[in-house]
C-alpha cells in the first residue's frame, strides 16, 4: 500500500457509521458517496478540490454528462485497471455501460470497499462480482 493510500484508508474508516444524507459531507452527521470522498479529501488536503453544484438523486440520468468521471480526471491520478489498484484508491461505479458513473467508494483491500450506501450509512462492503462488474474507473489520491 502506498503512503497516501494508508492515509486515505485510515480517513475512510473513520467515516464508517456516518448516516447516509444526500449531498452532505460531515463525518458522523451525514454524507452521500460524493460527500464521503469530499470529506476524505478535506481531511487530507485541508480544502475541497472544487465545490460540486447542487444535484438531484437522478442527476446522472438527466444530465447526460459523466461529471464524476470528469472531476476524477481533473483531481486524481488515473489507475489503469483493477489489477494495479491499491487500498485507498477511489473506485467509480456505473450501473449500466450506457450511463454516467454515479457511485464512489474507497478500496479497502482486494475484496472490500468503503462507501456511503443509500438508506443506510458509510460501511465496508464486499467487492462481490455484482459490484466489480460496475467499476468504471480507478483513481488514486494525489501525493501530499
Amino acid at each position: 500500500m502506498s503512503a497516501i493510500g494508508e492515509r486515505v484508508l485510515a480517513a475512510a474508516q473513520g467515516w464508517i457509521g456516518t448516516p447516509y444524507r444526500h449531498q452532505a459531507s460531515l463525518k458522523g452527521v451525514g454524507c452521500d458517496c460524493l460527500g464521503l470522498v469530499r470529506g476524505i479529501w478535506c481531511e487530507l488536503y485541508g480544502r475541497e478540490p472544487e465545490l460540486p453544484p447542487p444535484y438531484a438523486q437522478d442527476w446522472a440520468e438527466r444530465s447526460g454528462e459523466d461529471r464524476l468521471m470528469a472531476a476524477a480526471g481533473r483531481h486524481f491520478v488515473s489507475v489503469e485497471n483493477m489489477a494495479q489498484a491499491l487500498p485507498g484508491d477511489m473506485l467509480l461505479f456505473r450501473w449500466r455501460p450506457d450511463c454516467a458513473a454515479k457511485h464512489l467508494g474507497i478500496l479497502a483491500g482486494p475484496d472490500h470497499f468503503i462507501h456511503a450506501y443509500e438508506a443506510a450509512a458509510v460501511l465496508r462492503s464486499a467487492l462481490v462480482p455484482a459490484w466489480r462488474k460496475r467499476i468504471a474507473g480507478v483513481f488514486r489520491f494525489p501525493d501530499m
